[in-house]
């Protein structure tokens, strides 16, 4: 028997969850409005949105994973003039919501296998609550985990990866109804490389669907339990808040990891490259860490730091900025000079510490020649 879980069941789960979603995304993982007013709109459509235990998921059927892609730059005014004169693109026709059912709906039809549940690529704002809204208009099932932990640029930083599963076909649809598909690639890069591609076409308006897997091995590959540690964590920053209490201090009470640095942004360098959002925010300490200054590196997500100009911790252990007052967790877009912010460090899910779950996710994966190094055997530097 299904062991279900009314995930969402008012406007304050809604936030919650959202923000717990944002938190998890290191920076990254969509807008968090995107993803509140997706819920929302399943709440007033009364539609139930849960989840399930994956341990109780019956050994049959199919599972697929629609997730959201493109970049999170914001867009300039030559891009917004392009896309309405040149290509003659009104308003979006299709929400996330809707693009995500796309998606998955041209997967179905593309490999004629009918769909059974849903399982979120990741933890984020924009791409786990819109992965839930879709299950809910569909009426399929979703699980209570996801294939990262977390939130991450590129497809094959996941664990059907490190498991080595299936990835495609992939089918995408964006938000103006444009359809396309990927039946073959050479490699899971070459079907980041052209899925990024298609979405860029989209103006990174875009949702794609992937991972055909059967029931029986999704459930030894995705990570158990990350949709319920969200609300949790976002409950939590609701209670630091009415409590009037210092929100990372009971953030990593509550849910593990370090408090890493405080002090306010003095610098933002950023670039939509390739689509992604590529940059780096500077921190000036206050506090213990007057002084110090920290730098963070993000592809979408944060994945690098240095602190006083030495390399400190780095993916695939998490890096969250969260507002030192509010506990409201910022993706990179959000962050702006000036802001007093409060940086939360978190180990990474098992599956990334292995050698195959490092070859995708370390600093080298990323161009940099560092050797990671554990968040808890370094941690300790200011204590």
């Amino acid at each position: 028997m299904l062991n279900k879980t009314i995930l969402i069941k008012n406007y304050e789960d809604a936030e919650d969850f959202a923000q717990g979603c944002t938190f998890f995304g290191t920076g990254g993982g969509g807008d968090y409005q995107e993803g509140y007013e997706a819920l929302c709109a399943q709440l007033e459509k009364n539609n139930e949105i849960s989840c399930v235990n994956i341990n109780t998921l019956k050994d049959k059927g199919f599972s697929c994973c629609p997730f959201l892609m493109g970049s999170i730059a914001p867009e300039d005014e030559v891009t917004v003039r392009e896309r309405e004169t040149i290509y003659e693109l009104g308003p979006k026709k299709y929400n996330y919501t809707q693009a995500m059912i796309g998606a998955v709906e041209n997967l179905e039809k593309m490999t004629g296998q009918p769909i059974d549940v849903l399982v979120p690529i990741e933890l984020g704002g924009a791409n786990t609550a819109s992965c839930l809204a879709a299950a809910a208009e569909m009426g399929k099932i979703v699980i209570d985990g996801d294939y990262t932990g977390r939130a991450i640029p590129e497809i094959q930083q996941t664990t059907p990866f490190i498991f080595e599963k299936e990835l495609m076909p992939i089918a995408s649809f964006d938000c103006w109804g444009s359809v396309a598909s990927i039946t073959a690639a050479e490699n899971w890069r070459m079907a980041e490389r052209i899925g990024k591609l298609i979405a860029a076409g989209g103006y990174s308006q875009c949702a794609q669907a992937g991972f055909l897997i059967p029931v029986s091995e999704m459930k030894q590959t995705a990570l158990h339990g990350t949709l319920s540690e969200c609300l949790k964590a976002g409950r939590v920053i609701r209670r630091a808040r009415e409590e009037k209490v210092d929100p990372a201090k009971l953030l990593v009470k509550e849910l593990g990891g370090w408090i890493i640095f405080r002090g306010e942004i003095s610098g933002k360098d950023w670039e939509d490259r390739n689509g992604y959002y590529w940059g780096t925010h500077t921190i000036t300490g206050c506090g213990k860490y007057e002084g110090h200054e920290l730098k963070i590196w993000f592809k979408n997500e944060n994945h690098l730091s240095w602190l006083d100009g030495n390399y400190y911790i780095s993916s695939p252990d998490m890096i969250q900025v969260i507002d030192s007052e509010t506990g409201k967790p910022y993706t990179n877009n959000c962050v702006k000079i000036g802001q007093k912010v409060t940086v939360i460090g978190m180990r990474a899910r098992d599956a990334f510490r292995t050698e195959r779950g490092l070859k995708i996710l370390s600093p080298q994966a990323f161009g940099y020649n560092y050797l990671y190094r554990y968040i808890e055997d370094i941690i300790n530097i200011f204590e």
